[in-house]
């Protein structure tokens, strides 16, 4: 056995009494080769949301999960899907319930089955859609986002039903969503369609990343989310550079200036208006950032401030694409119009419809040279924070330390979950816990996406503590 399946230590102590969080070891670790090959076999299966990719394969997809939940013992289980705006159906979702025995809260435990599409294969060091494990990880598409997370969920409630038997009554509801990497078009009308099917004391997002490989972490923020395009036009069409160039700059040029103005010469975002904070509980050494995100030596990296309220609560605003001629299709023109996108992320307090109202008024001010530019709002999403004083938070914290044997990290993410916000509209009373599987160099979304599988056990066994303890204490008054 490699040291990435080696077992998690038994003779813990907890609040869950001794004899219990052993048990629950014991039932973890004796699955947990049966676990990672579920695993394996989700990540072989390409379900990808968007339109541009089979479906079929999604609706695979599905039903591999749910035939997985069916086997932990759960009787109502469904795959369940609403129309989009435009009348195409979402993505399929599995829904499963188990009710909740007089007196016991019920838990939601949300993760999501679809992934992002796999990109260049040939960044890849391996297939993306076959499993494989190399030093300590698994590589594949999905591994970490967000199929270990569905693992996760299912070998935990496996485990304490096989610890716990009659004695367990939480009533546990099951949510794998089907269209989260496609931006969840569907979830608020799934929510509201399946209101009380979903309802829940507490909800468990399993999306989320730990503070690095040996220490886990709760997420307490999040960062909210817009974007959109905005396009520089500045001739009715392209003329020859040499007759007309000169008097006028061409399109990519002066989109270039326009750009510049969005950040301030310390590379802190430069528009009016929008909530930054510096009052993070915990830091990032810089070192440790750089070698995470993969800067090359020598940039300067951008802002100020601490390096973790850069990333959790002040907004970031990035130029993720770009329609301009590419080099080799160039011709000696003047360039009429070019476009881009932006990606802006907004600190917790920040109002996303004034963030994009603000973004917006900031570009027309700033036009070079009287360029005609046309701003279009694409999606937004509100930032979420969570109260670490809950009963449910307070459940989680000790589980993570208890199956780490570290204290756990109260730790904020740069990125968005925007159907959080859509939870908390809904369920305004419920406690959201964000969680994950995931650590600093898993590379989701990018090639080589990988998990940690030492640290995956240990998330599965904290999951399992926490479902025994809230089974036993509940979530007081």
């Amino acid at each position: 056995m490699t040291s990435a399946h080696a077992e998690i230590p038994q003779n813990k102590q907890g609040h869950a009494g001794t004899t219990e969080v052993e048990a629950l070891t014991v039932a973890v670790n004796d699955s947990f080769n049966t676990t990672l090959e579920s695993l394996k076999d989700l990540v072989s299966i390409p379900g990808i949301a968007w339109a541009s990719f089979d479906p079929k394969e999604l609706d695979r997809s599905a039903e591999a999960v749910a035939a997985l939940v069916k086997a932990t013992g759960m009787d109502d289980v469904r795959i369940l899907r609403c129309d989009k705006a435009d009348g195409t159906p979402g993505g399929p979702a599995v829904v499963a319930r188990r009710p909740a025995a007089e007196g016991k809260p019920t838990i939601l435990l949300y993760a999501h089955h679809d992934v992002q599409p796999p990109g260049d294969s040939s960044l890849w060091n391996s297939e993306p859609f076959v499993a494989e494990e190399r030093e300590g990880r698994l590589y594949g598409r999905g591994a970490a986002d967000d199929k270990a997370g569905i693992m996760a969920h299912l070998a935990a409630y496996s485990a304490v039903t096989k610890v716990l038997g009659d004695g367990f009554g939480l009533g546990v509801t099951f949510f794998f969503e089907g269209e989260e990497e496609a931006g969840s078009p569907t979830f608020r009308t799934f929510l509201e369609e399946h209101q009380e099917l979903l309802r829940a004391d507490v909800i468990v997002v399993a999306d989320s990343s730990n503070w690095k490989v040996g220490v886990p972490a709760l997420t307490t923020s999040l960062r909210g989310l817009v974007d959109g395009t905005f396009e520089v036009r500045v001739l009715d069409h392209a003329v020859h550079s040499g007759m007309f160039g000169g008097p006028v700059l061409d399109a990519p040029t002066l989109i270039s200036r326009l750009i510049a103005t969005l950040h301030d010469d310390d590379g802190n975002v430069a528009v009016d208006g929008l909530v930054a904070r510096d009052d993070v509980a915990v830091d990032l050494a810089e070192e440790d950032y750089r070698a995470d995100a993969s800067v090359l030596d020598g940039v300067k990296l951008a802002g100020s401030g601490t390096i973790a309220s850069r990333l959790w609560t002040k907004p970031a605003l990035s130029i993720i694409g770009m329609d301009v001629p590419s080099v080799d299709v160039a011709s000696n023109t003047l360039i009429p119009a070019a476009r881009a996108k932006f990606s802006m992320r907004l600190a917790p307090g920040q109002d996303p419809d004034l963030a994009m109202e603000a973004l917006k008024a900031h570009l027309e001010s700033h036009a070079p040279f009287g360029a005609k530019v046309t701003f279009t709002p694409g999606e937004r999403g509100n930032a979420f924070s969570t109260d670490t004083s809950s009963a449910a938070a307070k459940v989680a914290l000790w589980a993570l330390g208890e199956s780490w044997g570290v204290q756990p990290v109260e730790m904020g993410i740069g990125g968005s979950i925007p159907f959080i916000s859509d939870l908390t509209d809904l369920y305004p009373d419920v406690q959201i816990l964000v969680t994950g599987v995931e650590d600093p160099d898993s590379r989701a979304h990018s090639a080589n996406e990988s998990l940690h599988i030492g640290d995956f056990r240990h998330a599965v066994l904290a999951e399992a503590l926490m479902l025994a303890r809230l089974n036993a204490e509940g979530l007081g008054d």
